[in-house]
């Protein structure tokens, strides 16, 4: 989860003027991201989607929808925001539909997507009366995604049908495909189109000679478009072979690259203890707020802070549950840190608010929209006791 163009979004901005904590969302890069997006869907003739598993701030919909024509969701309540708030199409995928869960897909969605031969063919017949188009995820069983808990082709993977899965398939029921109109792969993460050219060869090698009687392509998401040094050059050649090569409607559904340095979390300093080294207690939590700090793991950075020893003042960042882990990680500043100093956390909009829990009640962040060309702020949503109560009542 690296900084795009963070500096700038936020450069003069004073974390005081917001409530604390807050997740603060910036809709000029926001809106300098798309305009990156709309070029490469110009230029390559890719369908890019916006990816809710990584953002979903409906209060800023109308403006992606005025580039990006839809949005892939993950089950029924994904499917159903896409379609109530951005009003494009929707995508939808997930490793597996129950049978309450499909009929709700169906009815939102424009294009869904089996996991598997076995569900497919399972669910076939229903389909068969929907207007939606079908797609099978297929893995092309090579690893470009790190660490290994965002590997979708990782040993044993559950994403995807290998190609093994679906000849075995296809010897059991030769029609199996009759019905799909497309495949669908995500094998990235936060990468590069290198790694999407040496994946793609890793598909056409398995599961090419199918491409040529599909009539779409979805390659998925983790593309880090957006990124000052992605080669969105490389990435339009990609796409464009593939649709001249086989006819295809490829699709691209990046989700951090929407957002990539639009977000930062405000903190503040609560206290200051001593064991072994200085300890600052923070209003927010890696484990409520930050899960990739824990899951990925990762350091975030922070606005005016170094690497520990840095600078003259080393502390471990710490969180306010009462989890042991729950440590954010070791930074140094220019001057000591005190009680009600606020603290700026970089790069904050993509996989944070969207994977926020309320675990052992601590508050949740403010969710607040910046304009850093006008400098205007509004404050969408604060959290309370009632937002905890009703998730448990």
């Amino acid at each position: 989860m690296g900084s795009s163009s963070i500096g700038s979004a936020f450069e003069g901005f004073d974390p005081y003027t917001v409530p604390s904590p807050s997740f603060v969302i910036d809709e000029r890069t926001i809106a300098d991201n798309l305009r990156m997006l709309g070029e490469v869907q110009e230029r390559s003739g890719a369908v890019i989607l916006m990816a809710l598993k990584a953002f979903a701030l409906p209060a800023v919909f109308a403006r992606v929808a005025e580039v990006l024509s839809g949005v892939c969701a993950s089950g029924p309540y994904e499917a159903r925001l896409g379609k109530e708030c951005h009003g494009g199409a929707v995508h939808t995928f997930s490793p597996a539909y129950s049978p309450e869960d499909l009929e709700e897909v169906l009815a939102l969605s424009d294009h869904v997507v089996f996991n598997s031969p076995s569900q497919w063919l399972r669910y076939r017949e229903r389909c068969a009366s929907s207007r939606c188009a079908f797609a099978l995820r297929v893995n092309p069983e090579h690893s470009e995604a790190e660490p290994a808990i965002y590997d979708p082709c990782a040993p044993y993977s559950r994403l995807g049908t290998t190609e093994r899965a679906l000849r075995a398939a296809l010897a059991d029921e030769p029609e199996l495909l009759s019905g799909i109109t497309g495949l669908h792969m995500h094998t990235l993460c936060e990468q590069g189109s290198e790694a999407l050219e040496r994946t793609v060869a890793a598909l056409e090698r398995r599961f090419g000679e199918w491409l040529p009687q599909m009539r779409r392509l979805n390659l998925g998401g983790g593309h880090h478009i957006t990124k000052p040094e992605y080669d969105r050059e490389r990435l339009i050649a990609i796409v464009k072979r593939l649709s001249e090569t086989y006819g295809l409607q490829v699709y691209l559904e990046p989700g951090e690259a929407v957002v990539l340095g639009s977000g930062a979390l405000v903190a503040t300093v609560l206290d200051v203890i001593e064991n072994g080294m200085q300890i600052a207690i923070l209003d927010v939590s890696a484990t409520a707020h930050m899960p990739d700090v824990l899951e990925m793991p990762y350091r975030p950075e922070i606005r005016g802070a170094g690497m520990p020893g840095e600078r003259a003042y080393t502390y471990r960042l710490g969180g306010l549950t009462c989890l042991a882990g729950d440590v954010i990680g070791d930074y140094s500043f220019a001057e000591p840190l005190a009680p009600g100093d606020r603290l700026v956390f970089e790069d904050m909009a993509h996989y944070t608010f969207i994977k926020t829990t309320m675990f052992n009640g601590v508050p949740h962040p403010a969710l607040v929209l910046h304009h850093s060309g006008s400098g205007q702020l509004r404050v969408l949503r604060r959290f309370g006791y009632h937002d905890f109560l009703t998730r448990l009542t």
